[in-house]
């Protein structure tokens, strides 16, 4: 797949917990991104991070897991992202999406 130099960075900021029809809601996002064919997805887990409700999410020693914050990343053209955001909208109950525009660099993948 070839991308363009200008592309879009969508970003959504959700809790590991945060579930849609039984399946975590960054899985779904990163299942839809791969079935719509856009160019990837990456989801990266918080330590610590509070939303809206100001409530803290953080992983402390003695417990592995309070809900951490993560973070799904997905860059491809503006067309491409504006396909996801209908399933977003029925998907992301709670948290944070942002958009916007970057400079890609190089995309490429082994032939291995």
């Amino acid at each position: 797949m070839k991308l363009p130099e200008e592309g879009m960075l969508l970003r959504i900021f959700a809790g590991e917990n945060d579930t849609f029809q039984g399946k975590a809601v960054y899985e779904q996002i990163v299942l839809k991104a791969r079935q719509l064919n856009l160019a990837g997805a990456t989801v990266l887990k918080g330590l610590m991070g509070f939303g809206a409700n100001s409530r803290m999410h953080t992983a402390k020693l003695l417990r592995l897991s309070e809900d951490l914050p993560v973070v799904i990343e997905i860059v491809d053209t503006e067309e491409k992202i504006n396909m996801l955001f209908p399933f977003l909208d029925e998907v992301v109950k709670e948290g944070l999406i942002t958009l916007e525009k970057v400079r890609i660099i190089k995309y490429r993948y082994s032939e291995k």
